[in-house]
């Protein structure tokens, strides 16, 4: 990662030599005066039992530029949104908590139902989403970033180094998405290793290098959770609620930017967090559940973009594909002996043997079902439907942590 390529449509910002950390933050602090950055967490309460999150806190106490920090959590008792509110009143910020599980968000879930702007069911998307809604319907924030609370490596410089390209007003950018090397002592990260590139190639082999496609092509980690972007941004875009969440976000802001608007950052030499199990067997769990969503998202979107995908489509996919993932894990058992790292070809070509069923199954599902579960729509639809959903919205949020 430590190149200076630039390849494809995006622009690669990378990590170069040993750039001074407190250097970038002083420039941060000084943009975001007029930039002011809110940072969303979407937290799971085992999170806070975890060894990652208190972590987190711990680096997130030495920043200085944060406007605010939006905590979003599902699946949340009474008892659990207490300790989650003390937990996380230790951070020097403005905090909020959305209660995804409180009866007054609930109540406003209700509301969206019956206005035929629907959420969609508990997950990662739609408590995202949800932040984001309050981000903007508060106005304090410009810049919205947002990572994960289970990385085990976490430290400020990967928060800085994500703000910074959308914060800085003479770089210019919308969206930033971050990228980062999934190595400790073996290579993690299958689901985009194994599937995700390869099935992207492969489909630019059949049907051509697509602007779209060659777009995708262009991220080094498309499945990273870590992103900023501008608060406007999120009035846009629409974004699914399953596991293809990420491929999705990145289809939005491909309809609703301009690529000289879009960049990639480096954020740190390793990142560690919680790994899926394969679950072969089962095709709604781990990351069998995940490579099927994410090609049902690109499926789709590649077809709203007026690409015809017939049965003999998917036939020619899935030999395509088998072929290009044996010959990507040719190439990261090279990389694997070169730099003295663990690589089990076995459980590898496992992997991809269970990716060839699981991109079966997803080319059934879109041949079925072509439009699928509707993304979570934007914002401005969401004001259009119900024009004082956000007064709502904010006085629900500020209850539920008053009392």
């Amino acid at each position: 990662m430590t190149d200076f390529f630039q390849n494809g449509d995006i622009t690669t910002l990378h990590k170069l030599g040993t750039p001074r950390l407190e250097t970038l933050e002083a420039n941060i602090y000084k943009y975001s005066r007029k930039r002011p950055i809110a940072l969303v967490l979407p937290a799971l309460f085992s999170e806070i039992q975890g060894e990652a999150l208190p972590r987190i806190l711990d680096e997130l106490k030495k920043v200085n530029y944060l406007n605010e920090v939006i905590v979003t959590m599902g699946k949340t008792t009474g008892d659990q949104f207490k300790i989650a509110k003390e937990f996380f009143s230790q951070l020097p910020f403005d905090v909020k908590i959305i209660w995804n599980s409180g009866e007054r968000i609930q109540e406003l879930y209700s509301l969206l139902e019956s206005e035929n702007v629907s959420a969609g069911e508990d997950g990662k998307g739609r408590s995202a989403w949800m932040a984001y809604g309050y981000v903007l319907a508060s106005g304090k924030s410009k810049v919205i970033a947002l990572h994960d609370c289970d990385i085990l490596t976490y430290s400020r410089e990967m928060l800085a180094r994500l703000s910074y390209p959308v914060v800085n007003p003479n770089m210019d950018y919308e969206f930033c998405k971050g990228y980062y090397s999934r190595v400790a002592g073996k290579m993690h990260g299958r689901v985009m290793r194994l599937f995700t590139v390869p099935l992207i190639r492969s489909m630019i082999m059949i049907l051509g290098s697509t602007d779209f496609l060659s777009y995708l092509d262009s991220f080094r980690y498309p499945l990273a959770g870590e992103f900023s972007m501008l608060a406007d941004l999120a009035r846009r875009n629409r974004i699914p609620g399953d596991w293809g969440l990420e491929i999705g976000v990145l289809s939005e802001v491909y309809r609703n930017c301009s690529k000289k608007r879009i960049c990639q950052v480096d954020l740190c030499h390793t990142y560690e967090h919680k790994h899926q199990v394969l679950s072969a067997e089962d095709e709604n769990a781990g990351l069998m559940k995940m490579s099927i969503d994410i090609a049902q998202t690109i499926f789709r979107t590649i077809a709203s973009m007026g690409e015809k995908l017939p049965q003999s489509f998917f036939d020619t996919l899935k030999a395509t594909y088998q072929r290009t993932s044996q010959d990507f894990l040719l190439k990261y058992a090279n990389d694997a002996a070169i730099n003295c790292l663990d690589f089990d070809r076995h459980e590898e070509a496992t992997a991809i043997e269970a990716f060839v069923v699981a991109l079966g199954i997803a080319g059934e599902r879109y041949l079925s079902d072509p439009m699928g579960v509707p993304a979570i729509p934007n914002w401005n639809r969401v004001i259009s439907a119900i024009p004082d959903f956000f007064d709502k919205f904010v006085m629900a949020v500020e209850s539920d942590n008053r009392s």
